[in-house]
């Protein structure tokens, strides 16, 4: 009965692709590093900030967000594929509530707080205790026109859940979607779409609209410097190119231009972002002059084009024959599995223990560099100990953080 409903998209089935796992693993593990490398940045407002900070930082993740978190929604959209071809719309909403919103509502209540809390805490004057701090974190309001955030507050946030709350919000709009989409039309497009990208070049269209919505709505800076839009944009696309092999077929066949160009096209914004932000009283991620959205453009048409070129080259990779590839060994295997399952609890865990080492670790006298990695290592062990010990262990922390079993 539940395949009835997905099926204006439904085609071969494809197996299961590993890749994906070992992506949002590494999205989810190299994010200590982002977070960990704004502490010392010149231009972002984190929690917890270094009395030295660097521009060197502001490239260096440049190179990671044009990707990351489209990924991770391009992803989150090719599962919600094939969850609808398990269950039907209504089951798929609860399935989403319970391993989204769960997590979610239980982080915000518990951990949440604490990077708010030490942010007033780097003022030498402020020594409200946690517990006096957390009813006023929880002062707050409705605003519907900040959708998905309709809960605002002046100090109240979802911090770095805000990932974890938009992928609940899309999969919530897609059901109802996905349930009352006529069948016939739905299959007409689909095999249009996939009739289209037969043709060399066609997979690197869809990066036309998010360079629309990234030059006219803006960069979100908190949103890992994408717009909301943006990223729900990124989500469709992952459910619909799950839907037909030849979606698949088009990535491979086109991973390597798209990766000169997606290299290309930032290589050529980088600079123009650094002017826009070096001018006095700028913003590349919001002004509209032309230069700003210029590079705006740029960086949506190249993180599409990076998506592409990851997914196309790691499929091809994944499709040679077994001599050719790389074999991880037993440990190295476990350590995969081990992670893979974790993606989701590490995600919430890791942001709060960053600031809460980083809040000890930026008053040493020390270079740039040894902070950093000292945060790092500390944040990466204290993150992965908390899943291990305080998660893992029970089927009730397992169902708080969103683990299946």
């Amino acid at each position: 009965m539940a395949t009835t409903h997905i099926e204006p998209f439904e085609a071969a089935r494809p197996g299961r692709r590993p890749e994906l796992d070992a992506i949002r693993t590494l999205v989810v593990v190299g994010l200590v590093f982002f977070h960990s490398a704004l502490v010392f940045d010149t231009r972002d407002d984190y929690y917890v900030k270094n009395a030295e900070t660097t521009d060197a930082t502001t490239i260096a993740a440049g190179l990671g967000v044009v990707w990351a978190m489209p990924m991770l929604f391009l992803i989150a959209g090719l599962g919600s594929w094939h969850s609808l071809r398990r269950r039907d719309p209504a089951g798929f909403a609860v399935e989403r509530l319970l391993r989204l919103g769960v997590p979610l509502v239980f982080a915000t209540l518990t951990i949440i707080p604490v990077p708010q809390w030490l942010r007033l805490r780097a003022d030498p004057d402020y020594h409200e205790s946690y517990l006096r701090f957390l009813p006023r974190f929880f002062d707050v309001r409705l605003d519907l026109a900040e959708f998905p955030f309709v809960i605002q507050g002046e100090h109240f946030e979802v911090g770095h859940l805000w990932f974890v709350l938009m992928l609940l919000a899309f999969s919530l709009l897609l059901a109802p979607l996905v349930r009352w989409f006529p069948h016939d039309l739905g299959r007409r497009i689909r095999d249009r779409l996939a009739t289209a990208v037969r043709r060399r070049g066609a997979v690197l269209l869809p990066g036309v609209p998010v360079a629309v919505v990234s030059a006219l709505a803006g960069l979100e800076e908190g949103f890992a410097a994408w717009s909301r839009w943006a990223y729900l944009l990124f989500f469709l696309y992952g459910f619909v190119l799950a839907a037909d092999e030849r979606f698949r077929a088009a990535m491979r066949r086109d991973a390597v231009p798209a990766g000169v160009l997606g290299l290309t096209l930032f290589l050529i914004g980088m600079p123009g972002f650094l002017i826009a932000g070096n001018t006095p009283g700028g913003d590349p991620f919001t002004d509209l002059t032309a230069l700003s959205i210029g590079v705006r453009t740029l960086y949506g048409m190249a993180g599409w084009c990076w998506l592409v070129a990851i997914l196309g080259l790691l499929d091809r990779r994944r499709g040679a024959p077994a001599a050719a590839r790389d074999t991880p060994d037993g440990r190295g295997r476990r350590l995969y599995g081990y992670l893979a399952v974790a993606a989701l609890p590490l995600y919430v865990l890791h942001q709060p223990i960053v600031v809460a080492v980083a809040y000890g670790v930026v008053g040493w006298h020390a270079p740039i560099v040894v902070k950093y990695l000292v945060i790092v290592a500390a944040s990466l062990a204290l993150t992965v100990a908390a899943y291990d010990l305080l998660v893992r262990r029970t089927r009730v922390t397992r169902f708080l953080f969103g683990m299946r079993g």
